[in-house]
Parts: structure tokens; C-alpha cells; sequence
């Protein structure tokens, strides 16, 4: 069994970032590392530890941080979603796996889910310290996810929204806040569907996770391509788990983003939605990334 522990690291500006290592039983040599984080507004305890374990258990030191602002990482102000932020954070991540004693840094790989499945694609195409990329259910495009998720005839509205929120910084006021989920339609929310709902008020992160988000998360999330890197990302290795009923980031987006893809590069279909690959999907989620990273990291 694989051993957890909390840990700390700074981010290039100084910022506190925490998460859990998970090491392996197996001590000794250096071993092969995976940096993970989690996706839009959630936190650490969204379903990741089974994934963290499930690798640390075949020989991975494994690295899962809350993003800043999120969970137990500081950051301020709360609850806000810059995505390059995010990307800039990971580094640190990584420079931290790099300096621990029982990581071999020559051998250090990535895993991404959901909107840090873009993040993902983004440093395994600028990072070459990243061996081994797996971008599960990955943003590809923040702007057709915005586009698709809002009726055509609320779009005005909501472009208007966007903008006096903005506007109100300009003059020096706090961001406005939004729910992350709900089904009330008189809330503000970043989600509605009720699998959303379902994940993000699972009983296993309610005592560290908050349902708010920054409404300039949204703004900003609509201007994030990280589709546009893929191509860049060869000759590191990269596997894309995408589930065949993707209605949050998008099975077409992301199989034409596997088609641009170059290699060497595989391809995973899970059967579900996008958050089926925490709970039926699983095993074959799972085991896809773990055999790509011991056929590319070795173990």
C-alpha cells in the first residue's frame, strides 16, 4: 500500500500551494513521479486520491496539489480561476517533484482531468521536463464550451453580464461570485446538469469545498484554447482518455483535438459522460493511464 502525506510548496510568486504525496511501499532507488490536479472550481478530494493511489500502488511517487484559492492552497482572492495562474502554478509543482530525493527527475509525467486536462496538454506541449502526458475529459476549447452551454437567444445577456461584472473591477470592486453548480434558475451557476451537481456536492470533499466561483473564472475560461497546443505536445507521449457522451467539455472537440494530435499518441473511449471517469468508468480510465505511464516512465 502506498503512503499519503500532506506537503507544501511555493508557487513562483510566493503563494502557498498544498496537496498529498503519495509514495510508494517500495523504497530505495529513485522512482518515476505524476503531478495531478483537478479540474474547474473543485478540489483534491474530487474523486483524485483513487486515481493517486492507484498509480503510487504500481511504484509512482505521485504529487496531487489544490489549485491556489482552492482547498487547503492559499491564494487570493478565493475561488478564482486564472487559467495561465493555474498552468504557472504546475510548473512549481513540477520543480518541486524535481528536488525531492526519492523522484527520479528525468522521469516525471502528467495527468490532467476535465479543465485541467487542457492545462495539461499546455505544459506537456511547453514543459519538456514532462515525460508522459494523460489528458482525461480535457477543456479543448473554452470558447465553443461557452458557446454550446448557453442558449443563442441568452447570449447577449450573458456576454453583458460578463462585461458590467468587469467593469465594476475597473472601478475597484471586488469580482462578482457565482455559484459553481445549481439547479435553481434564478442563481447564478457555472453548471446546471445535474451529473455537475452530483460530483461537485459529493460527500467526500464537502468539508473542504465551497460552492463559489468568481464570475470572471467564466470570462476568463472563455478565452482558453489549450486545444490549440496539441499538436505541439509530440514527441512526448501522449494518451487522451475521452468518454463517448462528453455534454461539459465535449467528445467531438476532444476527438478532433486526438486527430491533431501527432505521435506518439492513443486514444482511450470511455463508455458515459464526463464525470463517469470517477466512479463506472474507473477501472478503464485508470488503467489506461497507468499502462501508459509504465510503458513510457517505466516503474
Amino acid at each position: 500500500m502506498s503512503e499519503r502525506q500532506t506537503v507544501e510548496f511555493s508557487a513562483a510568486d510566493g503563494v502557498t500551494l498544498r496537496g498529498w504525496l503519495f509514495t510508494p511501499e517500495s523504497r530505495g532507488v529513485p522512482r518515476p513521479a505524476i503531478t495531478m490536479s483537478h479540474g474547474f472550481a473543485a478540489v483534491k478530494e474530487h474523486g483524485l486520491e483513487p486515481f493517486a493511489r492507484s498509480f503510487a500502488d504500481a511504484g509512482f511517487v505521485v504529487l496531487v496539489h489544490d489549485h491556489r484559492g482552492f482547498g487547503v492552497s492559499e491564494g487570493q482572492p478565493r475561488h478564482d480561476i486564472d487559467p495561465w495562474v493555474q498552468v504557472d502554478d504546475w510548473r512549481s509543482a513540477i520543480s518541486y517533484l524535481e528536488r525531492l530525493p526519492e523522484v527520479d527527475s528525468s522521469r516525471i509525467g502528467i495527468w490532467g482531468s476535465s479543465y485541467s486536462g487542457g492545462h495539461a496538454l499546455v505544459i506537456g506541449a511547453t514543459d519538456r521536463r514532462i515525460k508522459c502526458v494523460v489528458s482525461q475529459v480535457p477543456t479543448i476549447s473554452g470558447y465553443e464550451q461557452g458557446r454550446r452551454r448557453i442558449s443563442p437567444d441568452a447570449q447577449a445577456g450573458f456576454e453583458s453580464l460578463l462585461l458590467q461584472d468587469l467593469r465594476a473591477q475597473h472601478r475597484g470592486e471586488r469580482p462578482r461570485m457565482q455559484c459553481v453548480v445549481s439547479s435553481d434558475p434564478e442563481q447564478l451557476a457555472a453548471y446546471r446538469a445535474a451529473d455537475s451537481i452530483e460530483f461537485y456536492t459529493q460527500p467526500s470533499a464537502a468539508h473542504v469545498w465551497q460552492n463559489s466561483v468568481t464570475l470572471r473564472s467564466t470570462f476568463m475560461a472563455r478565452m482558453y484554447e489549450p486545444g490549440h497546443w496539441v499538436a505541439r505536445i509530440s514527441p512526448t507521449p501522449l494518451l487522451m482518455v475521452v468518454a463517448k457522451s462528453d455534454g461539459l467539455t465535449l467528445t467531438d472537440l476532444e476527438l478532433q483535438a486526438y486527430e491533431n494530435a501527432l505521435h506518439p499518441k492513443k486514444l482511450e473511449i470511455i463508455p458515459g459522460g464526463h464525470f463517469d471517469a470517477y466512479g463506472k468508468a474507473f477501472p478503464r480510465a485508470s488503467s489506461a493511464a497507468l499502462q501508459w505511464f509504465l510503458e513510457h516512465l517505466g516503474s
